[in-house]
Order: C-alpha cells, then sequence, then structure tokens
C-alpha cells in the first residue's frame, strides 16, 4: 500500500473514534511522534490521553479502547489486530492500521522517522502544517538524513517559514559552557564532564566580551583529536536548524531536551515542550542537563574499566542507550559490538549498537536472540535493544555475537 493511502486510512479511521489511548516511546522522535498526532486529535476534537513508555506489553492493551503507538509496536507481532500503529522499526506487526515507510518501500532507517510518519497522518486528518517543525525531532534523534520524504516535508517546512536552515555549532545547550561541559552528542574526550578544561576552552577563545566560535571550535578540535574518530569532529558544527514555531527554537536542542527528560522519567514534561508549553521550560533545561551528567559519568566509568565479558554494565536504565551511542559512535573501538546493560530485579535491559563502519542487520538478530532466550527485542539495523531475564545475560551475548559473525 502507497504511504499516503496508509496515512489517509489511518487518519479516517482516528478521526471516527471519541477517545485514543495514545503510547509514544520515550526518545525525542518517539515524543515528537505522539505529540503531532495528539495536537491533530485535538483539532478534530478527539479526546485523547498521552503516555510515555520505554516499551510496551501486549497485555496491557485493552482490545476494546482505540490506542494508538508511535515509534512503537511495528516490532511485535503479538499485538491486538485493531491496535493503531505509527512506526519505522523493522516490522513484524501485521494489522492494517499500520503507517511504517518500509512496509511501502521506503528507507524507515534514513528517509522517515516516526515523527515524520505521524506528520503525514496529521496533514491526512486536516490542516497541521504548522507542525512540521517538529519532524526535526525525528531527523535528529535518529540520526537520518534530510532525503526522500523527509526531504519533501523539511523543504514545504522551509517554504512556510516553519525552519529556518543556517551553518553553525550543533551542540545542543543554552549557552557555550552548557554545550561543552554537557557534551554527548557527540561525547567529546576530555572535554565532556570536565569543568577545568571547559572553562580554559571558553577562556582561550574569548577576546575578553566574546568567544570566537572558529577559534573555539579549532580549540575543541585539538584537544578531542587524539582520541575520537574523524566523525565525532565534523558533527561540532555544520547545518542548524531554527523552529519558528516551537517553545525552544534551536531544533538540535530542542530535540536533545525531549530526548533526555523523556529518558530520565519525565516524559509529560518531554510531551509539553512538543506541546508548545513552556511554563516548565526551566525545569526541563535542568533535568536534561542533569541526565547529560549521568550519561559522561556512566561513559567514563565504561572507559575506564576492563570489559571482559563483552558487556558494559550500568547502574541506570536511563543511560544506557545514549552511553551506547556515545562509545560506539565517538570512542575507537576494535569490537564488533557495543553492548550497555542495566539491572532491573529479574530482568536486564540491553542496548546494542554497530561499530561505525559496520554493516549489520541488528534488529532482525537482536529481536530473534532475544525472542528463544525469553525476552523481547529489535530496532534498526545498527542500533538494537532488548530486554531479557537477567540470569540469561550471558547466553545472550554469546548468541548474538555468534549471530552477527555469522
Amino acid at each position: 500500500m502507497p504511504l499516503a493511502e496508509a496515512a489517509t486510512r489511518l487518519a479516517g479511521h482516528l478521526s471516527r473514534q471519541d477517545f485514543v489511548d495514545v503510547y509514544a516511546h520515550h526518545d525525542a522522535d518517539g515524543i515528537a511522534a505522539g505529540a503531532i498526532a495528539c495536537t491533530a486529535l485535538l483539532r478534530k476534537g478527539v479526546r485523547f490521553r498521552l503516555r510515555i513508555v520505554s516499551h510496551i506489553s501486549p497485555a496491557a492493551l485493552s482490545p476494546e479502547t482505540p490506542t494508538l503507538l508511535c515509534d512503537l509496536g511495528s516490532g511485535t507481532g503479538d499485538l491486538p489486530p485493531e491496535v493503531m500503529v505509527i512506526d519505522h522499526h523493522i516490522p513484524r506487526f501485521t494489522g492494517e492500521l499500520q503507517v511504517n515507510p518500509r512496509l511501502c518501500g521506503i528507507d524507515g532507517e534514513r528517509e522517515l522517522s516516526s515523527a515524520g510518519a505521524a506528520f503525514l497522518v496529521a496533514q491526512a486528518m486536516g490542516d497541521n502544517r504548522d507542525l512540521a517543525g517538529l519532524v526535526m525531532l525525528g531527523i535528529i534523534g535518529d540520526g537520518q538524513d534530510l532525503a526522500g520524504e523527509n526531504l519533501a516535508i523539511f523543504n514545504d517546512a522551509v517554504a512556510l517559514g516553519l525552519v529556518s536552515p543556517d551553518k553553525g555549532l550543533l551542540l545542543p545547550g543554552r549557552d557555550d559552557h552548557e554545550r561543552l561541559y554537557g557534551a554527548v552528542a557527540p561525547y567529546l574526550h576530555q572535554v565532556s564532564g570536565d569543568e577545568v578544561a571547559v572553562s580554559d576552552l571558553l577562556e582561550s577563545a574569548s577576546d575578553g566580551e566574546k568567544v570566537s566560535l572558529s577559534k573555539l571550535l579549532s580549540l575543541v578540535v585539538l584537544r578531542v583529536a587524539p582520541f575520537a574518530p574523524a566523525t565525532t569532529l565534523e558533527s561540532l558544527y555544520g547545518t542548524c536548524y531554527t523552529l519558528g514555531r516551537e517553545v525552544i527554537s534551536d531544533a538540535h536542542t530542542l530535540a536533545a531536551v525531549v530526548d533526555a527528560c523523556g529518558k530520565s522519567g519525565y516524559g509529560g514534561l518531554a510531551a509539553s515542550l512538543c506541546l508548545r508549553s513552556s511554563t516548565c521550560l526551566a525545569e526541563a533545561y535542568d533535568r536534561s542537563f542533569q541526565h547529560r551528567q549521568n550519561v559522561i559519568r556512566a561513559i567514563r566509568a565504561a572507559c575506564e574499566k576492563e570489559n571482559p565479558t563483552g558487556v558494559i554494565e550500568v547502574e541506570d536504565p536511563a543511560v544506557a542507550s545514549d552511553v551506547a551511542d556515545a562509545l560506539s559512535r565517538d570512542c575507537p573501538r576494535s569490537e564488533p559490538l557495543v553492548l550497555v546493560a542495566a539491572r532491573s530485579r529479574d530482568l536486564v535491559f540491553v542496548s546494542v549498537r554497530a561499530v561505525q563502519g559496520q554493516k549489520t542487520e541488528l534488529g532482525d538478530d537482536v529481536h530473534e536472540v532475544a525472542l528463544q532466550l525469553g525476552g523481547f527485542g529489535g530496532g534498526h539495523r545498527n542500533r538494537a535493544g532488548a530486554t531479557i531475564p537477567a540470569g540469561r545475560l550471558p547466553q545472550f551475548v554469546d548468541a548474538l555475537q555468534r549471530t552477527v559473525a555469522a
């Protein structure tokens, strides 16, 4: 089914409901997708409840309540068939009310996020063009390209004055100090979380009144270059985007704040920003900064410890995904996979990443291995996650490493 037809079909079904239970994944893409869908529902007069979650259990869903999953669901084959899904992950759900670019021959890895898919559904429900800026959170948050459907949405948003591209520093934050001190995407060796280093860099790049961006970048590159791949250095500066309708105008900063709040358990706070409420903006910034500090501490600990088991364990499940991203992207490694695990009672949550340059199908591999061990998992080609019984972590690691090696 063509993507536009699938979006129109789901939009019609949503518009006929009196109430919709909406679940959105707790990262920037998922929260933006949920906010886009809920705003469209609100404008149609459809009542809704939005919940931000890290995963969804089919047993928690009632077939009697219209339910929409955003950035969730496609990878779960045993969902009730009545469930509605907007997603871009590797699909296993076969329900008819599903919008997923992968089912339409579109690259859901690079060319359309869940936020982008939600925007297409919202547009089919009415004139919701002003929500196009939120699609940037999916593109930035999931590291997608301005290509295909993403590019089409972006071009329309630029034409309407909703998104304005420019060149600048891509690190999120309220000021240069926060951008450097709290840098996790990318993680900057001997800069992130180092007060002395950050103060020295800012002082050296200042003429007494203001900081020279070109000089600051040069100094950061010189300091970080011995410890990081070229892609890390290249990601410091580039095309940034100003969002004309959102409560935080810098797209990279909005994506980072929403993502951090969602992952650290403040999903409602994150969603409120995407719903254009600035009431708790200062709190959201503070929660985001605290989350990034927690991530930095976990990255440092991981880099300092021996890793004989092949698994990096962290105490807080909220940081596992970001730690895995940083270790695979910004820390040169010889292992083909980065596995970061966090325990919670009888379960262990594992974030799996392929190191830079390796071609894998991690989403499929992690799904199959987790299923064999009584858990569940899935994701993207190079990024995936699983939840498994804690006692089976060694078997999971061994089976996954053998599967990827084959």
